[in-house]
Protein backbone atom coordinates (compact mmCIF):
# COMPACT_ATOMS: atom_id res chain seq x y z
CA UNK A 1 0.00 0.00 0.00
CA UNK A 2 2.85 2.59 0.95
CA UNK A 3 4.34 2.01 -2.47
CA UNK A 4 0.96 2.50 -4.16
CA UNK A 5 0.66 5.89 -2.48
CA UNK A 6 3.95 6.74 -3.51
CA UNK A 7 3.28 6.15 -7.04
CA UNK A 8 0.02 8.08 -7.04
CA UNK A 9 2.29 11.23 -5.32
CA UNK A 10 4.98 10.57 -8.20
CA UNK A 11 1.85 10.78 -10.75
CA UNK A 12 0.48 13.62 -8.93
CA UNK A 13 3.96 15.51 -8.76
CA UNK A 14 4.30 14.92 -12.69
CA UNK A 15 1.02 16.22 -13.90
CA UNK A 16 1.53 19.30 -11.49
CA UNK A 17 4.90 20.09 -13.66
CA UNK A 18 2.88 19.47 -16.33
CA UNK A 19 0.42 21.99 -16.10
CA UNK A 20 3.54 24.56 -14.62
CA UNK A 21 4.97 24.16 -17.89
CA UNK A 22 2.08 24.73 -19.75
CA UNK A 23 1.23 27.75 -17.66
CA UNK A 24 4.15 29.32 -18.13
CA UNK A 25 4.48 28.31 -21.74
CA UNK A 26 0.80 29.87 -21.83
CA UNK A 27 2.18 32.89 -20.06
CA UNK A 28 5.05 33.55 -22.57
CA UNK A 29 2.73 33.39 -25.63
CA UNK A 30 0.42 35.83 -23.96
CA UNK A 31 3.22 38.07 -23.22
CA UNK A 32 3.41 38.28 -27.15
CA UNK A 33 -0.27 38.91 -27.64
CA UNK A 34 -1.80 42.74 -27.45
CA UNK A 35 -3.07 43.34 -24.27
CA UNK A 36 -6.67 43.60 -24.30
CA UNK A 37 -8.74 45.03 -21.20
CA UNK A 38 -12.98 46.02 -22.44
CA UNK A 39 -11.36 50.14 -22.88
CA UNK A 40 -8.24 49.41 -24.44
CA UNK A 41 -5.65 47.37 -26.74
CA UNK A 42 -1.69 47.48 -26.31
CA UNK A 43 0.66 46.23 -28.95
CA UNK A 44 4.48 46.37 -28.30
CA UNK A 45 6.66 46.91 -30.82
CA UNK A 46 10.01 45.04 -30.06
CA UNK A 47 11.55 44.54 -33.08
CA UNK A 48 13.17 47.29 -35.30
CA UNK A 49 13.05 46.19 -38.40
CA UNK A 50 11.03 46.49 -41.63
CA UNK A 51 9.09 43.48 -41.06
CA UNK A 52 8.22 40.18 -39.26
CA UNK A 53 7.00 39.34 -35.62
CA UNK A 54 7.41 42.75 -33.19
CA UNK A 55 7.56 45.08 -35.82
CA UNK A 56 5.76 48.33 -36.40
CA UNK A 57 4.08 46.71 -39.82
CA UNK A 58 3.10 43.73 -37.91
CA UNK A 59 1.13 46.04 -34.80
CA UNK A 60 -0.71 48.14 -37.52
CA UNK A 61 -2.04 45.26 -39.26
CA UNK A 62 -3.11 44.10 -35.19
CA UNK A 63 -4.70 46.96 -34.30
CA UNK A 64 -6.45 48.34 -37.83
CA UNK A 65 -8.86 44.87 -36.87
CA UNK A 66 -9.09 45.91 -33.03
CA UNK A 67 -13.37 46.33 -31.98
CA UNK A 68 -11.60 48.97 -29.22
CA UNK A 69 -8.93 51.92 -28.40
CA UNK A 70 -5.40 50.72 -29.45
CA UNK A 71 -2.16 51.81 -28.03
CA UNK A 72 0.84 51.13 -29.93
CA UNK A 73 4.04 51.37 -27.72
CA UNK A 74 7.45 51.36 -29.62
CA UNK A 75 9.40 49.64 -26.86
CA UNK A 76 12.81 50.33 -28.66
CA UNK A 77 14.76 53.20 -29.65
CA UNK A 78 15.18 53.36 -33.06
CA UNK A 79 12.85 51.58 -36.82
CA UNK A 80 14.38 51.37 -39.93
CA UNK A 81 11.71 51.09 -42.83
CA UNK A 82 12.06 49.35 -46.16
CA UNK A 83 8.69 49.82 -47.78
CA UNK A 84 6.31 51.22 -47.15
CA UNK A 85 3.98 50.53 -43.63
CA UNK A 86 0.26 50.34 -44.04
CA UNK A 87 -2.22 53.03 -42.48
CA UNK A 88 -3.09 53.97 -39.13
CA UNK A 89 -6.45 53.43 -39.15
CA UNK A 90 -9.17 51.97 -36.60
CA UNK A 91 -12.86 53.57 -35.97
CA UNK A 92 -12.29 53.65 -32.30
CA UNK A 93 -8.64 55.86 -32.90
CA UNK A 94 -5.11 54.81 -32.11
CA UNK A 95 -2.67 55.91 -29.91
CA UNK A 96 1.13 55.45 -31.02
CA UNK A 97 3.94 56.59 -28.31
CA UNK A 98 7.84 56.65 -28.69
CA UNK A 99 10.13 56.15 -25.90
CA UNK A 100 10.93 59.36 -23.72
CA UNK A 101 14.06 59.61 -25.76
CA UNK A 102 11.45 59.54 -29.04
CA UNK A 103 11.94 56.69 -31.12
CA UNK A 104 13.40 57.60 -34.53
CA UNK A 105 11.56 56.19 -37.63
CA UNK A 106 14.21 56.27 -40.69
CA UNK A 107 12.74 56.29 -44.16
CA UNK A 108 15.89 57.17 -45.97
CA UNK A 109 15.23 53.85 -48.10
CA UNK A 110 11.70 54.50 -48.88
CA UNK A 111 11.05 55.43 -52.23
CA UNK A 112 7.94 57.40 -52.02
CA UNK A 113 4.51 57.58 -50.20
CA UNK A 114 4.15 59.23 -46.38
CA UNK A 115 5.71 57.07 -43.55
CA UNK A 116 2.87 57.33 -41.25
CA UNK A 117 -0.22 57.38 -43.43
CA UNK A 118 -3.42 58.41 -40.86
CA UNK A 119 -6.53 57.50 -42.72
CA UNK A 120 -8.67 56.80 -39.62
CA UNK A 121 -9.83 59.40 -37.05
CA UNK A 122 -9.05 59.75 -33.70
CA UNK A 123 -5.14 59.20 -33.91
CA UNK A 124 -2.24 60.62 -31.63
CA UNK A 125 1.20 60.26 -32.27
CA UNK A 126 3.82 61.07 -29.62
CA UNK A 127 7.16 61.03 -28.85
CA UNK A 128 8.23 59.90 -32.63
CA UNK A 129 11.22 61.11 -35.04
CA UNK A 130 10.68 60.75 -38.03
CA UNK A 131 13.84 61.21 -40.47
CA UNK A 132 15.39 61.26 -44.06
CA UNK A 133 11.51 60.64 -46.00
CA UNK A 134 11.41 61.29 -49.85
CA UNK A 135 7.57 62.52 -49.00
CA UNK A 136 5.38 63.47 -46.28
CA UNK A 137 6.29 62.03 -42.67
CA UNK A 138 2.96 62.21 -41.98
CA UNK A 139 0.22 62.24 -44.11
CA UNK A 140 -3.47 63.37 -42.77
CA UNK A 141 -6.80 62.60 -44.05
CA UNK A 142 -8.90 61.98 -41.32
CA UNK A 143 -10.98 64.06 -38.71
CA UNK A 144 -9.20 64.53 -35.14
CA UNK A 145 -5.17 63.67 -35.26
CA UNK A 146 -3.35 65.16 -32.56
CA UNK A 147 0.87 64.98 -33.07
CA UNK A 148 2.96 66.11 -29.99
CA UNK A 149 6.40 65.76 -28.95
CA UNK A 150 7.79 64.71 -31.87
CA UNK A 151 10.69 66.08 -34.67
CA UNK A 152 10.16 65.33 -38.18
CA UNK A 153 13.78 65.94 -39.76
CA UNK A 154 15.10 66.26 -43.29
CA UNK A 155 11.52 65.37 -44.96
CA UNK A 156 10.08 67.31 -48.07
CA UNK A 157 6.73 67.64 -45.98
CA UNK A 158 6.92 67.00 -42.31
CA UNK A 159 2.81 66.60 -42.07
CA UNK A 160 0.77 66.88 -45.01
CA UNK A 161 -2.91 67.43 -43.74
CA UNK A 162 -5.14 66.52 -46.79
CA UNK A 163 -8.83 68.54 -47.74
CA UNK A 164 -10.75 65.93 -45.99
CA UNK A 165 -8.90 66.06 -42.52
CA UNK A 166 -10.34 68.28 -39.72
CA UNK A 167 -9.46 68.84 -36.02
CA UNK A 168 -5.92 69.11 -36.35
CA UNK A 169 -3.62 69.70 -33.20
CA UNK A 170 -0.36 69.83 -33.79
CA UNK A 171 1.41 71.21 -30.84
CA UNK A 172 5.26 71.02 -29.15
CA UNK A 173 6.88 69.28 -32.05
CA UNK A 174 10.56 70.24 -33.56
CA UNK A 175 10.65 70.46 -37.80
CA UNK A 176 13.80 70.94 -39.12
CA UNK A 177 15.95 70.77 -42.89
CA UNK A 178 12.18 70.17 -44.41
CA UNK A 179 11.37 71.32 -47.74
CA UNK A 180 8.14 72.65 -45.94
CA UNK A 181 7.22 71.98 -42.22
CA UNK A 182 3.53 71.70 -42.33
CA UNK A 183 1.02 72.06 -45.21
CA UNK A 184 -2.60 72.28 -45.33
CA UNK A 185 -4.73 71.84 -48.06
CA UNK A 186 -7.95 73.25 -46.49
CA UNK A 187 -8.67 74.78 -42.91
CA UNK A 188 -10.97 72.11 -41.07
CA UNK A 189 -10.73 74.07 -37.86
CA UNK A 190 -7.05 73.37 -36.78
CA UNK A 191 -4.36 74.79 -34.53
CA UNK A 192 -1.01 74.61 -34.66
CA UNK A 193 0.65 75.65 -31.39
CA UNK A 194 4.15 76.11 -29.50
CA UNK A 195 6.10 74.25 -32.30
CA UNK A 196 9.53 75.31 -33.32
CA UNK A 197 10.75 75.09 -37.32
CA UNK A 198 14.08 75.95 -38.44
CA UNK A 199 16.36 76.00 -41.64
CA UNK A 200 12.62 75.18 -43.64
CA UNK A 201 13.96 74.98 -47.42
CA UNK A 202 10.67 76.62 -48.93
CA UNK A 203 8.51 77.58 -45.93
CA UNK A 204 7.99 76.14 -42.45
CA UNK A 205 3.90 76.41 -42.59
CA UNK A 206 2.37 76.80 -46.00
CA UNK A 207 -1.56 76.69 -46.30
CA UNK A 208 -2.90 78.15 -49.46
CA UNK A 209 -5.54 77.01 -51.86
CA UNK A 210 -7.36 78.74 -55.03
CA UNK A 211 -10.24 80.19 -53.79
CA UNK A 212 -11.68 81.14 -50.65
CA UNK A 213 -14.93 79.01 -48.49
CA UNK A 214 -16.37 81.56 -46.61
CA UNK A 215 -17.57 78.75 -44.15
CA UNK A 216 -14.37 77.26 -43.60
CA UNK A 217 -13.37 77.22 -39.83
CA UNK A 218 -10.20 79.25 -38.65
CA UNK A 219 -6.64 78.06 -38.16
CA UNK A 220 -5.48 79.12 -35.80
CA UNK A 221 -1.14 79.67 -35.30
CA UNK A 222 -0.08 80.57 -32.50
CA UNK A 223 3.02 80.74 -30.05
CA UNK A 224 5.07 78.70 -32.46
CA UNK A 225 8.96 79.72 -33.39
CA UNK A 226 10.75 79.84 -37.17
CA UNK A 227 14.15 80.24 -37.28
CA UNK A 228 16.35 80.49 -39.94
CA UNK A 229 13.09 79.91 -42.47
CA UNK A 230 13.14 80.77 -46.07
CA UNK A 231 10.24 81.76 -45.37
CA UNK A 232 8.25 81.28 -42.14
CA UNK A 233 4.32 81.35 -43.93
CA UNK A 234 2.73 81.34 -46.97
CA UNK A 235 -0.66 81.79 -46.45
CA UNK A 236 -3.63 82.26 -48.72
CA UNK A 237 -7.44 81.74 -49.25
CA UNK A 238 -7.79 79.88 -46.48
CA UNK A 239 -8.46 81.22 -43.06
CA UNK A 240 -5.67 81.79 -40.75
CA UNK A 241 -5.30 83.39 -37.35
CA UNK A 242 -1.77 84.25 -37.05
CA UNK A 243 -0.61 85.36 -33.21
CA UNK A 244 2.41 85.58 -31.04
CA UNK A 245 5.10 83.74 -33.23
CA UNK A 246 8.61 84.56 -33.07
CA UNK A 247 10.09 85.06 -36.37
CA UNK A 248 14.23 85.13 -36.17
CA UNK A 249 16.16 86.32 -39.16
CA UNK A 250 14.06 84.39 -42.35
CA UNK A 251 15.97 84.70 -45.26
CA UNK A 252 12.93 85.81 -47.67
CA UNK A 253 9.81 86.64 -45.53
CA UNK A 254 8.66 85.92 -42.03
CA UNK A 255 5.19 86.10 -43.42
CA UNK A 256 4.02 85.99 -47.37
CA UNK A 257 0.11 86.40 -47.67
CA UNK A 258 -1.42 85.87 -50.95
CA UNK A 259 -5.38 85.71 -51.42
CA UNK A 260 -7.50 86.62 -48.30
CA UNK A 261 -8.51 85.48 -45.28
CA UNK A 262 -5.18 86.18 -43.21
CA UNK A 263 -5.31 88.08 -39.89
CA UNK A 264 -1.28 88.27 -38.44
CA UNK A 265 -1.51 89.77 -35.08
CA UNK A 266 1.19 90.48 -32.72
CA UNK A 267 3.81 88.56 -33.65
CA UNK A 268 7.75 89.06 -33.07
CA UNK A 269 10.13 89.03 -36.40
CA UNK A 270 13.37 90.12 -35.71
CA UNK A 271 16.81 90.40 -38.30
CA UNK A 272 17.42 88.49 -40.85
CA UNK A 273 18.16 89.49 -44.99
CA UNK A 274 14.73 89.68 -46.08
CA UNK A 275 11.28 91.52 -45.80
CA UNK A 276 9.08 91.40 -42.55
CA UNK A 277 5.22 90.79 -43.79
CA UNK A 278 4.17 90.72 -47.47
CA UNK A 279 0.84 90.95 -48.68
CA UNK A 280 0.81 90.16 -52.21
CA UNK A 281 -2.70 90.32 -54.38
CA UNK A 282 -4.26 89.96 -50.91
CA UNK A 283 -7.83 91.25 -50.27
CA UNK A 284 -9.20 92.34 -46.49
CA UNK A 285 -5.71 91.18 -44.62
CA UNK A 286 -5.40 92.24 -41.48
CA UNK A 287 -1.91 93.27 -40.35
CA UNK A 288 -1.47 94.39 -36.39
CA UNK A 289 0.33 94.75 -33.52
CA UNK A 290 3.22 93.07 -34.73
CA UNK A 291 7.14 94.23 -33.97
CA UNK A 292 9.39 93.88 -36.04
CA UNK A 293 13.48 95.17 -35.68
CA UNK A 294 16.64 94.63 -37.60
CA UNK A 295 15.61 93.15 -41.19
CA UNK A 296 17.10 94.32 -43.45
CA UNK A 297 14.44 95.32 -46.25
CA UNK A 298 10.81 96.06 -45.76
CA UNK A 299 8.95 95.52 -42.73
CA UNK A 300 5.69 95.37 -44.28
CA UNK A 301 5.22 95.42 -47.68
CA UNK A 302 1.54 95.77 -49.18
CA UNK A 303 1.82 95.07 -52.52
CA UNK A 304 -1.24 94.53 -55.66
CA UNK A 305 -3.72 94.45 -52.82
CA UNK A 306 -7.03 95.32 -51.44
CA UNK A 307 -8.77 96.66 -48.21
CA UNK A 308 -5.45 95.62 -46.03
CA UNK A 309 -5.28 97.15 -43.05
CA UNK A 310 -2.02 97.74 -41.66
CA UNK A 311 -2.36 98.72 -38.03
CA UNK A 312 -0.45 99.43 -34.90
CA UNK A 313 2.58 98.24 -35.57
CA UNK A 314 6.06 98.96 -34.18
CA UNK A 315 9.11 99.27 -36.72
CA UNK A 316 12.70 99.69 -35.83
CA UNK A 317 16.13 100.44 -37.15
CA UNK A 318 14.70 97.98 -40.36
CA UNK A 319 15.88 98.79 -43.61
CA UNK A 320 12.48 100.63 -45.09
CA UNK A 321 9.39 100.89 -42.85
CA UNK A 322 5.98 100.10 -44.95
CA UNK A 323 5.63 100.18 -48.89
CA UNK A 324 2.08 100.01 -50.85
CA UNK A 325 3.12 99.42 -54.34
CA UNK A 326 0.51 98.77 -57.09
CA UNK A 327 -2.90 98.55 -55.01
CA UNK A 328 -6.39 98.55 -56.14
CA UNK A 329 -7.69 102.45 -56.32
CA UNK A 330 -11.31 101.11 -55.87
CA UNK A 331 -10.58 98.93 -52.76
CA UNK A 332 -7.41 101.36 -50.97
CA UNK A 333 -5.51 99.77 -48.13
CA UNK A 334 -5.19 101.34 -44.88
CA UNK A 335 -1.87 102.70 -42.62
CA UNK A 336 -2.84 103.53 -39.42
CA UNK A 337 -1.37 104.24 -35.88
CA UNK A 338 2.15 102.33 -37.14
CA UNK A 339 5.17 103.68 -35.35
CA UNK A 340 8.53 103.50 -37.77
CA UNK A 341 11.58 104.49 -35.56
CA UNK A 342 14.96 104.37 -37.55
CA UNK A 343 14.81 103.31 -41.42
CA UNK A 344 17.53 103.28 -42.67
CA UNK A 345 16.26 104.66 -45.60
CA UNK A 346 12.80 105.46 -46.35
CA UNK A 347 10.20 105.34 -43.53
CA UNK A 348 6.68 104.35 -45.76
CA UNK A 349 7.21 104.10 -49.72
CA UNK A 350 3.72 104.17 -52.03
CA UNK A 351 4.36 103.22 -55.50
CA UNK A 352 1.75 103.52 -57.98
CA UNK A 353 -1.18 103.63 -54.95
CA UNK A 354 -3.30 105.76 -53.21
CA UNK A 355 -3.79 104.34 -49.48
CA UNK A 356 -5.26 106.03 -46.58
CA UNK A 357 -2.06 106.88 -44.00
CA UNK A 358 -3.44 108.19 -40.80
CA UNK A 359 -1.85 108.53 -37.62
CA UNK A 360 1.75 106.84 -38.46
CA UNK A 361 4.63 107.87 -36.76
CA UNK A 362 8.09 108.12 -38.77
CA UNK A 363 10.97 109.09 -36.30
CA UNK A 364 14.60 109.45 -37.58
CA UNK A 365 14.29 107.96 -41.09
CA UNK A 366 17.46 108.52 -42.66
CA UNK A 367 16.16 109.05 -45.89
CA UNK A 368 12.57 110.18 -46.46
CA UNK A 369 9.84 109.84 -44.06
CA UNK A 370 7.35 109.26 -46.68
CA UNK A 371 8.11 108.95 -50.21
CA UNK A 372 5.56 109.30 -53.14
CA UNK A 373 5.84 108.25 -56.15
CA UNK A 374 4.25 107.54 -59.79
CA UNK A 375 5.12 104.11 -61.30
CA UNK A 376 5.64 104.37 -64.78
CA UNK A 377 5.84 100.46 -66.69
CA UNK A 378 8.01 100.32 -69.92
CA UNK A 379 4.85 100.37 -72.34
CA UNK A 380 1.30 101.68 -71.27
CA UNK A 381 -0.05 104.38 -68.84
CA UNK A 382 1.12 105.80 -66.10
CA UNK A 383 0.04 105.03 -63.22
CA UNK A 384 -0.48 108.22 -60.16
CA UNK A 385 -0.11 107.75 -56.33
CA UNK A 386 -2.85 110.13 -54.21
CA UNK A 387 -2.22 109.11 -50.47
CA UNK A 388 -4.49 110.16 -47.98
CA UNK A 389 -2.53 111.96 -45.56
CA UNK A 390 -4.13 112.30 -42.25
CA UNK A 391 -2.33 113.48 -38.55
CA UNK A 392 0.63 111.68 -39.52
CA UNK A 393 3.85 112.70 -37.36
CA UNK A 394 6.92 112.85 -39.42
CA UNK A 395 9.41 114.28 -36.34
CA UNK A 396 12.75 115.86 -38.25
CA UNK A 397 12.42 113.39 -40.92
CA UNK A 398 12.62 114.65 -44.35
CA UNK A 399 9.76 114.36 -46.65
CA UNK A 400 10.32 113.72 -50.27
CA UNK A 401 9.49 117.12 -52.54
CA UNK A 402 7.86 115.19 -54.64
CA UNK A 403 4.86 114.29 -51.57
CA UNK A 404 3.56 117.22 -52.26
CA UNK A 405 2.92 117.27 -55.60
CA UNK A 406 1.59 113.80 -55.37
CA UNK A 407 -0.84 114.66 -52.59
CA UNK A 408 -4.42 116.06 -52.85
CA UNK A 409 -4.80 119.85 -51.62
CA UNK A 410 -7.52 118.75 -49.11
CA UNK A 411 -5.04 116.16 -47.05
CA UNK A 412 -3.28 117.11 -43.71
CA UNK A 413 -0.04 115.72 -43.08
CA UNK A 414 1.83 117.31 -39.98
CA UNK A 415 5.49 117.22 -39.70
Amino acid sequence: MAIKRRSLVAIGVLVLLGGVVALSTWYDKLREQPRTTEKSVTVHVTNGGDRGPGTLREALFIVAGATAPTTIALDIPAIKLETALPALVNGRGIRLVGQPSKTQIDAQSLESGPVLDVSGPNTSVEGVTVTRCPAAAILVRAERFHLSGSTVDSCDVGVEVAENAGNILLESNQFTKNRIGIRFAASGHSIVASNQFSQSKDAGLWAVRGTLDSHDAVIGIHDNKFTEDTTGLIVGNIPVVVERNDFINMHESAVHIVGAGAVIRGNQINGGASMGIIAENASGAVIEDNELEGLTAYGVMVRGSSDTLVRSNRLHNCGYGLAFVLGDLHKVSTAVDNTIIAAKFNGIDVIGDSPILRGNQVLRAHAYALHVEDFQPPSGQKVRSQPFLDKNNFGDSLVDKNTAAATAPAQRSEH
